[in-house]
């Protein structure tokens, strides 16, 4: 009888910040944009808000979160389509670029598949501004990436964009003609570590959602 009242409480909030949840929650907002957007302070933090969704405080089905509401372990590492660390490590662009988060010009980019992993766009993220592009490359694969990428490059002026950060699928692997063609600095997040591009792989979960389907010919 002592041991279940032991242990950590359920996390209760205040009812404005209960009605201002349930209110973004309808237009479609996830645990993820209504914490990290700051439009308000949350007396919980991330995880503890998909705890609170997974045990239906807010009368709200965690299965229809982008991913269901599951989170990998800690220490997991994704191998699907990896070609090793292809460039110049995330770690650098800090370097580089001190002010990254505070400055305009920073890309994310990535593919998603069509049905049955035929055809392919490309998504490309502008980091500070949220804008997210896509094009159309029509097949994952190194030449169509490049091709596409180039063609979209060539309308802005030279140096508008500062840097572009891929993860290390193959169809990335000819990027060295991209940075030296366009003089942008090009990184890669580690092998294994989406997380490291969390606004582009939060936006593909979007468009997976609302119109780019795995059932969708690309």
């Amino acid at each position: 009888s002592n041991r279940k009242r032991c242990g950590r409480k359920l996390a209760q909030l205040p009812q404005d910040e209960v009605v201002y949840i349930n209110e973004m929650v309808a237009q479609g907002w996830t645990p993820d944009t209504i914490i990290g957007r700051g439009d308000r302070s949350i007396s919980c933090n991330r995880r503890t808000l998909y705890r609170m969704f997974k045990r239906g405080q807010f009368g709200f089905d965690a299965k229809d979160l982008p991913m269901h509401g599951n989170r990998h372990p800690n220490g997991y590492v994704e191998h699907r389509g990896k070609a090793g660390q292809l460039g110049r490590s995330i770690y650098e662009r800090y370097e580089d670029f001190p002010n990254y988060t505070k400055e305009f010009g920073h890309l994310e980019g990535d593919t998603v598949q069509g049905k049955h992993h035929q055809g392919a766009v490309m998504t490309l993220v502008e980091h500070l501004s949220k804008v997210e592009i896509v094009l159309n490359v029509h097949a994952k694969k190194a030449e169509n990436i490049n091709r596409h990428l180039s063609e979209w490059l060539s309308k802005f002026p030279r140096h508008f964009f500062k840097s572009i950060t891929f993860d290390n699928g193959k169809e990335f692997a000819g990027w060295r003609e991209i940075a030296n063609q366009f003089d942008i600095h090009t990184y890669f997040a580690e092998v294994g570590a989406p997380n490291q591009r969390g606004l582009n792989e939060n936006n593909n979960g979007l468009l997976r959602r609302d119109g780019l389907t795995k059932d969708r010919d690309l």
